[in-house]
């Protein structure tokens, strides 16, 4: 996976396959880990075995995932990793048919409530961190009056600052430094709104 760009997801049968509940959160979980066996992910979502199974090749045959070389020498488990370092969905992509316009706004809906319900846990289960991670984590809130290029701008600089980050991360650990290293989620939102 390393080294591949971010996939732009332009067609409604990727979108809706993506935009399945456990599916979002299967491809989640492979982006965070980066290899599993259906078995290994299926303990994270609490689902049946052939369940997930089912899910990771639909994700498979939209080009979401792939087959991933095997981590161990049980010929039987089947390894998968996300076929590119993420993907993006764009609202022009969707423009153009009312269904499809339809099927992004209920995907962005998906993603946003479990990113909120990811939020959540984290904050039941803030007393569990250490001091030092609860001052590292961010909860910000910033009110702007920019426009449309701006804010373009914007959210460029900042997936830039992020990919360099996740890039020193990803090479510290396959040197070995794993010392103090959590999985981190960073969500952001940019639009624009009206008082």
């Amino acid at each position: 996976m390393d080294g591949k760009e971010n996939r732009r997801i332009t067609d409604l049968g990727t979108l809706k396959a993506l935009a399945h509940p456990l599916r979002a959160n299967l491809y989640r979980l492979l982006c965070v880990d980066r290899t599993a066996t259906a078995s290994q992910l299926a303990e994270h979502v609490d689902e049946a075995v052939s369940l997930v199974s089912y899910h990771l090749r639909k994700l498979a045959e939209h080009g979401l995932i792939e087959e991933a070389e095997a981590q161990s020498a049980d010929a039987r488990e089947r390894w998968w990793q996300p076929a590119s370092n993420g993907v993006s969905i764009r609202d022009e992509d969707f423009r153009d048919a009312p269904e499809k316009t339809a099927a992004h706004l209920a995907a962005a809906r998906l993603f946003h409530d479990q990113r909120s319900d990811h939020y959540r846990r984290y904050l039941d289960e803030r007393p569990t961190w250490s001091t030092e991670w609860n001052a590292a984590s961010v909860d910000n809130e910033s009110w702007m009056r920019l426009t449309s290029a701006e804010l373009t701008e914007l959210r460029r600089e900042l997936e830039e600052l992020l990919r360099r980050y996740d890039e020193r991360g990803r090479a510290a650990e396959a040197a070995g430094d794993t010392e103090g290293r959590e999985h981190v989620a960073l969500y952001m939102y940019g639009f624009p709104f009206r008082v």
